[in-house]
């Protein structure tokens, strides 16, 4: 059974289509078929059924997607071993990173790491902090770096690297800005830019004003922080951005006396034997967090 066929088929079910499938593992669309082809011939069993443009699982196919995701994980694992017997820290290393931590974080331990161990093949890929977690749990990346889950997660280690101050903000001419003691109850009253609520950041916010029997009022959400600053700054609505997003100059920290905190690091699969281009990342990631600490 060829692993290509099985990476193939594991991005068309992830995926639904064979043309986007063809984009992910950079392959024609003509060898995509080809290879779906080949497994179902091998398994002698239909896997998709093809509907228009989109492509579905059959039972026979979602049947096979876990056994599938299982044997790629286990040649890994087991390549991962070898390596590791030889003392070498070379290979591949699948790493999922959200967009916050990539452009913030990021790229100077990325940038010692590259230095250090220039015989790992780096396959980074920016991804959603929820997203990150389904790609450990599945196998598609040894490690992520990104939002850490507000409750543990079953079978994924966590490993805390920063803790982000999260800070409620508002123009200096916005209403809010003149109350002397604000509370969540006034912002409620009012048109927000938040963190999409199926966020892990989204949802610290949106909590902490149920707690309270409140509301909120979006004007709009998106997983970029970045850009809920930059609609913040133009006096379209108040928000919470992490502090080192704050710009002083342009923005007014509404002080509510609440603490919201939300935690970042590292995640890899409790289970998954990592290889010592994993472990030597980790390592890499810990030392710069602890030299760069305030």
């Amino acid at each position: 059974m060829n692993t290509k066929d099985l990476r193939v088929f594991i991005a068309a079910a992830e995926t639904g289509s064979f043309s986007e499938a063809a984009e992910r593992i950079h392959l024609s669309q003509p060898a995509v078929s080809k290879r779906i082809a080949n497994l179902e011939t091998l398994l002698d069993a239909r896997l998709f059924d093809r509907i228009s443009r989109q492509v579905f699982l059959t039972e026979a196919g979602r049947i096979f997607l876990p056994r599938a995701r299982s044997i790629l994980q286990d040649l890994e694992t087991t390549r991962q071993a070898l390596h590791s017997l030889r003392g070498e820290t070379s290979g591949k290393l699948s790493i999922a990173i959200s967009h916050h931590l990539g452009l913030h974080r990021l790229p100077p331990i990325l940038k010692i790491y590259a230095e250090t161990y220039p015989d790992v093949d780096l396959d980074v890929a920016f991804s959603d902090s929820e997203k990150a977690y389904d790609g450990v749990l599945h196998g598609s990346v040894e490690v992520a770096v990104n939002t850490l889950a507000l409750i543990p997660v079953a079978r994924i280690q966590e490993i805390l690297l920063w803790t982000d101050q999260m800070r409620f903000v508002c123009t200096p001419e916005h209403s809010l800005a003149k109350i002397k003691r604000p509370a969540l109850k006034d912002l409620s009253e009012y048109r927000c830019l938040i963190p999409d609520t199926t966020t892990f950041t989204g949802r610290l916010l949106l909590e902490a004003f149920n707690r309270e029997g409140l509301t909120l009022k979006p004007l709009m959400s998106t997983n970029f922080l970045q850009t809920l600053g930059k609609m913040t700054e133009i006096g379209l609505g108040w928000s919470m951005l992490p502090e080192t997003l704050i710009d002083a100059d342009k923005l007014h920290q509404i002080p509510i006396e609440l603490s919201l905190q939300r935690r970042l690091g590292i995640i890899h699969h409790a289970e998954r034997t990592l290889s010592s281009a994993a472990m030597a990342f980790i390592e890499v990631c810990r030392k710069e967090t602890i030299t760069k600490a305030p």
